[in-house]
């Protein structure tokens, strides 16, 4: 590790924002925070939120579950193995994040299990008064594991206060770009989302990493933002900035880490910096460091026109993309099989 990635950012760099002093405040307090946002997403595109109403037993939970499932032989895992463009259970091997820079890096040193909206439950087409109101969608995959029988039962709730959240967040973000609340909540009645669960394994498992080998290597997120439930370690998280290289993630127990994605980052017309980031490789001196993320990535509705704000918010305009199009594009970038 070089002399740029020690330490951590600092909370000017990445700023803890507080969702109940949102909720409850004035519209002072309001303007306040979201001015904080502003500075922050176009510093690094990084965020600590506290307040978020998710129970750190359910977390928890999560990871008990997943961990029994990861934890298992591989001839165990493969009836759920995602195919293609699917969605279930991938092993090590199948991606290599940093590929969506153009770096020819190792696969990355992660076994992943993810899950996404199926159709949409939709009692009336809208509008919708209440985030509670709109249509749920079934979880895909179709099929889950019977050990653990709590997996998929855990994820369904998981991701009901997960959406809530980002749709939450969303309105906070375009209070930030001095827009009406609803700028981007318009775009997420029935939305794309993927919740992974990311299984960092320790390095007596993996073996000694590759030159250049992470466990998730090096990269932006593609979506509008990402919202994750981390566990520190030796082998986490470390973000890039202009100014400080890379450097090790901020980390608060009661904090969830959110970032903006390359598709919020269009919108805004690079006002805003897509979150650059990586998960350190399984380090040699705590063999037995093993981490669980849980990664909820929120696009919008499919067939949103994504277009840049003009100046003087924005900056540099985009050429206009389809959200899910854009994003399925990216994907693809860092899949290996």
């Amino acid at each position: 590790m070089n002399m740029e990635e020690k330490g951590s950012m600092s909370a000017s760099t990445i700023p803890t924002i507080d969702l109940s002093a949102w909720r409850a405040g004035d519209r002072q307090g309001r303007e306040r925070l979201a001015m904080v946002v502003d500075q922050a997403l176009e510093r690094a595109g990084f965020l600590l939120v506290t307040g978020h109403g998710v129970h750190p037993d359910l977390p928890a939970a999560i990871r008990t579950a997943a961990r029994a499932f990861f934890r298992q032989p591989t001839y165990a895992k493969l009836p759920f193995l995602a195919e293609a463009g699917q969605y279930g259970w991938s092993g090590p091997g199948a991606v290599a994040a940093g590929r969506a820079e153009g770096l020819m890096t190792p696969p990355d040193l992660v076994e992943t299990w993810s899950a996404a909206p199926g159709p949409y439950h939709a009692t009336a087409p809208g509008p919708y008064d209440s985030a509670a109101e709109r249509p749920e969608p079934e979880l895909l995959p179709k099929a889950w594991p019977s050990q653990p029988p709590a997996l998929r039962p855990l994820l369904a709730r998981y991701v009901r206060s997960m959406r809530a959240l980002a749709d939450e967040l969303l309105e906070l973000l375009a209070a930030a770009l001095r827009q009406p609340l609803d700028f981007f909540t318009r775009h997420t009645m029935r939305p794309d989302w993927t919740l992974t669960l990311n299984w960092y394994p320790a390095i007596t498992t993996t073996g000694a990493p590759r030159p250049g080998q992470f466990r998730v290597g090096p990269h932006t997120d593609f979506g509008t933002i990402t919202v994750l439930d981390r566990q520190p370690g030796k082998g986490g998280l470390q973000i890039h900035t202009e100014d400080n290289g890379w450097q090790d993630a901020p980390y608060d127990p009661e904090a969830l880490t959110v970032n903006i994605g390359d598709l919020m980052a269009r919108w805004t017309g690079d006002r805003w910096r897509s979150g650059r980031h990586r998960v350190l490789a399984p380090p040699a001196d705590a063999p037995s460091e093993e981490l669980m993320s849980l990664v909820y990535f929120y696009d919008c509705d499919p067939h949103t026109v994504v277009e840049s704000l003009p100046a003087p918010i924005g900056r540099v305009p985009h050429p206009a993309v389809t959200a899910r199009s854009y994003v399925r594009s990216k994907v693809a970038e860092i899949a290996l099989r």
